[in-house]
């Protein structure tokens, strides 16, 4: 069975709102995605049933900017009231057109509850707000639908990768100085790269745009994947779809699944290639002076 790699995206005119209210606009786009999808599958003209999916946060771009999105995995189906499991009919889930359309509405129907709730910041006044509404009603939405995915071992590869990721990574960093950074990003879509140069003060600052809030869940599962159905609902998608159950968890160690999944080089020197070794763990002392970085 495929599984669909779908990304809903937040226009940029938002941004400003995100940065006032991270948390608020994050959770409604995490609730208007997965509304949207769960509301295109229970409908007969497209599935006509409960599908199983999983969201993945993304709030940047190459050069840190504020770009945020879901990364939403969805199998290839749906299990209908009847206990059958309906595959799409054209092979592909759902028209993007339609996609786009109906996660604009619930995303901006959840800015108007938490407007008229006093939920978002004072800035953002009734007249702000409509005229905000305006222009977010003004331009289509982004809804990419990638090519599907293999089975579930191409699944897990991918989601290995991406659910570790940070705003960017170590082997990304080509150069620091007292009073600037290099790091390469891509030139196009074809992959290739070029490096870019910030002050060290303004790479900090994009870097910290991408901390979530605390305790925000970036990772979360809906559907038949949802953890009140999982049990029960994962039971009845095996068996519609004469599938055995899963073998015992195997327990592997975080560094061993890391390699085996996103290829992951952390305890690798990037210069000389050599393994880095623990020789002793320092534990916090009480009482030291802490110091930030310079």
């Amino acid at each position: 069975m495929p599984y669909f790699h779908l990304v809903f995206t937040l226009p940029h005119a938002l941004n400003g709102l995100i940065g006032a209210a991270p948390r608020r606009l994050y959770e409604n786009l995490f609730a208007a995605a997965s509304a949207t999808l769960i509301e295109l599958a229970a409908s007969p003209r497209h599935l006509g049933g409960m599908p199983a999916f999983s969201l993945v946060l993304h709030t940047w771009k190459q050069d840190l900017g504020r770009h945020v999105h879901v990364h939403a995995l969805v199998a290839g189906g749906a299990l209908s009231d009847t206990g059958e499991w309906i595959s799409p009919k054209k092979g592909f889930l759902f028209p993007v057109r339609a996609l786009s359309k109906v996660f604009r509405g619930k995303f901006i129907a959840g800015l108007d509850d938490l407007c008229r709730l006093g939920h978002l910041p004072d800035f953002l006044n009734p007249l702000a707000w409509q005229n905000l509404k305006q222009d977010l009603y003004a331009h289509d939405w982004v809804v990419y639908a990638k090519q599907p995915l293999g089975g579930p071992q191409a699944v897990l590869d991918y989601l290995g990768r991406y659910t570790h990721r940070v705003a960017i990574s170590n082997e990304r960093i080509v150069g620091i100085t007292h009073d600037q950074v290099a790091f390469r990003v891509r030139a196009d879509s074809g992959g290739k790269k070029r490096v870019l140069r910030l002050a060290g003060s303004e790479f900090i600052a994009r870097f910290l745009l991408h901390v979530l809030p605390s305790g925000f869940k970036r990772i979360r599962h809906y559907g038949l994947l949802s953890p009140a159905r999982k049990k029960v609902g994962l039971a009845a998608a095996r068996s519609a779809l004469a599938v055995p159950p899963p073998e015992p968890a195997i327990i592997e160690s975080v560094t061993a699944f890391l390699h085996r999944v996103a290829r992951f080089a952390s305890m690798c020197c990037p210069h000389c290639g050599g393994q880095f070794r623990v020789t002793a763990t320092l534990l916090p002392q009480r009482g030291a002076t802490a110091r930030g970085p310079p």
